[in-house]
């Protein structure tokens, strides 16, 4: 009676649509107890890998200037986040520098005298600065701390696109993020802004606004 053989052969076949073929493990643990003409095993063969640093470094070698179309509505999303945060702070704020113009306008009335009321005073000027270091702190937590970490803002994020730095083509440092937030948003706040982000419209290569140029960094796609 012929002995039964053992060992990788033996293995039963895989039934089902393959017709009765070795699934690809069972032929992986055939080559594997296989040997070559050296008498070493044969090691089964595997797909190739990339090297995901590697592929990290060409992405970043690859990256290029970010559509206008991208950038704007990146913008739009982070502003709208900003003025939000900002105008929980600005509303009642607002309320009372209001208000308090308006008693100082009553009193004017009721002295019978011609006045000069100034809108801004100690009590409205206390306001403002409160709304914009409340602008400008929410604008170092929400922009300038993921901007240096990761590259992007939640808009920058939602529109696939980041910031770079020209020469390494890495997330700005901490201080070139900061530089970069402060040069957008003071002349924002001035109006006069507006001219600063129109720039990237004629700029070439980089298609830098003023605070990109400040921090030396551009918008990657």
């Amino acid at each position: 009676m012929p002995q039964q053989s053992t060992g990788p052969a033996a293995t039963p076949l895989t039934s089902g649509p393959g017709g009765g073929q070795p699934s690809w493990a069972q032929q992986v643990h055939r080559l594997a107890g296989d040997q070559g003409a050296d008498g070493q095993p044969v090691v089964p063969w595997k797909p190739p890998v990339d090297d995901v640093f590697q592929a990290a470094a060409r992405r970043q070698s690859e990256a290029r200037p970010a559509s206008l179309g991208r950038r704007l509505l990146a913008r739009i999303v982070d502003t709208a986040v900003l003025a939000t945060v900002t105008a929980v702070a600005a509303v009642p704020l607002g309320t009372k520098a209001i208000d308090h113009i308006n008693e100082k306008v009553d009193a004017a009335k009721r002295s019978g005298q011609t006045v000069t009321v100034w809108l801004l005073d100690g009590t409205t000027t206390g306001y403002l600065g409160i709304v914009l270091a409340v602008l400008l702190l929410f604008g170092v937590l929400y922009d300038v701390l993921p901007t240096a970490k990761w590259g992007r803002t939640l808009g920058k994020k939602v529109c696939g696109i980041e910031v770079r730095d020209i020469e390494g083509h890495e997330p700005p440092s901490f201080g070139r993020a900061l530089r970069r937030w402060l040069v957008y948003a003071v002349p924002g706040v001035l109006v006069i802004g507006v001219v600063g982000v129109l720039w990237c419209l004629f700029d070439r290569p980089w298609r830098q606004c003023w605070h990109d140029k400040a921090a030396h960094t551009f918008v990657a796609a």
